[in-house]
């Protein structure tokens, strides 16, 4: 789930940087870092994974169910 919204034109595939973390009943809450730029680098030391957004999708609203990618899974091997 999206805890926050992301403006995003349709047409192009995007991966956002993101905080994934547990909430009470074990479901997985999603947050944006604070800055998405390709030079900012702390947006990306704080990230533990992407949210993925395929070309065909456009904005996503709080509350939006996204698809996101743990970076846990790819150090795991």
């Amino acid at each position: 789930r999206s805890l926050s919204q992301i403006l995003k034109n349709t047409g192009r595939y995007e991966f956002q940087r993101a905080i994934a973390s547990e909430d009470d009943q074990g479901n997985l809450q999603v947050k944006l870092t604070v800055k998405q730029g390709s030079c900012i680098l702390t947006s990306m030391s704080k990230a533990n994974c992407f949210i993925v957004l395929p070309e065909e999708r456009g904005n996503v609203a709080a509350g939006d169910v996204v698809r996101i990618e743990l970076f846990d899974d790819y150090l795991r091997g």
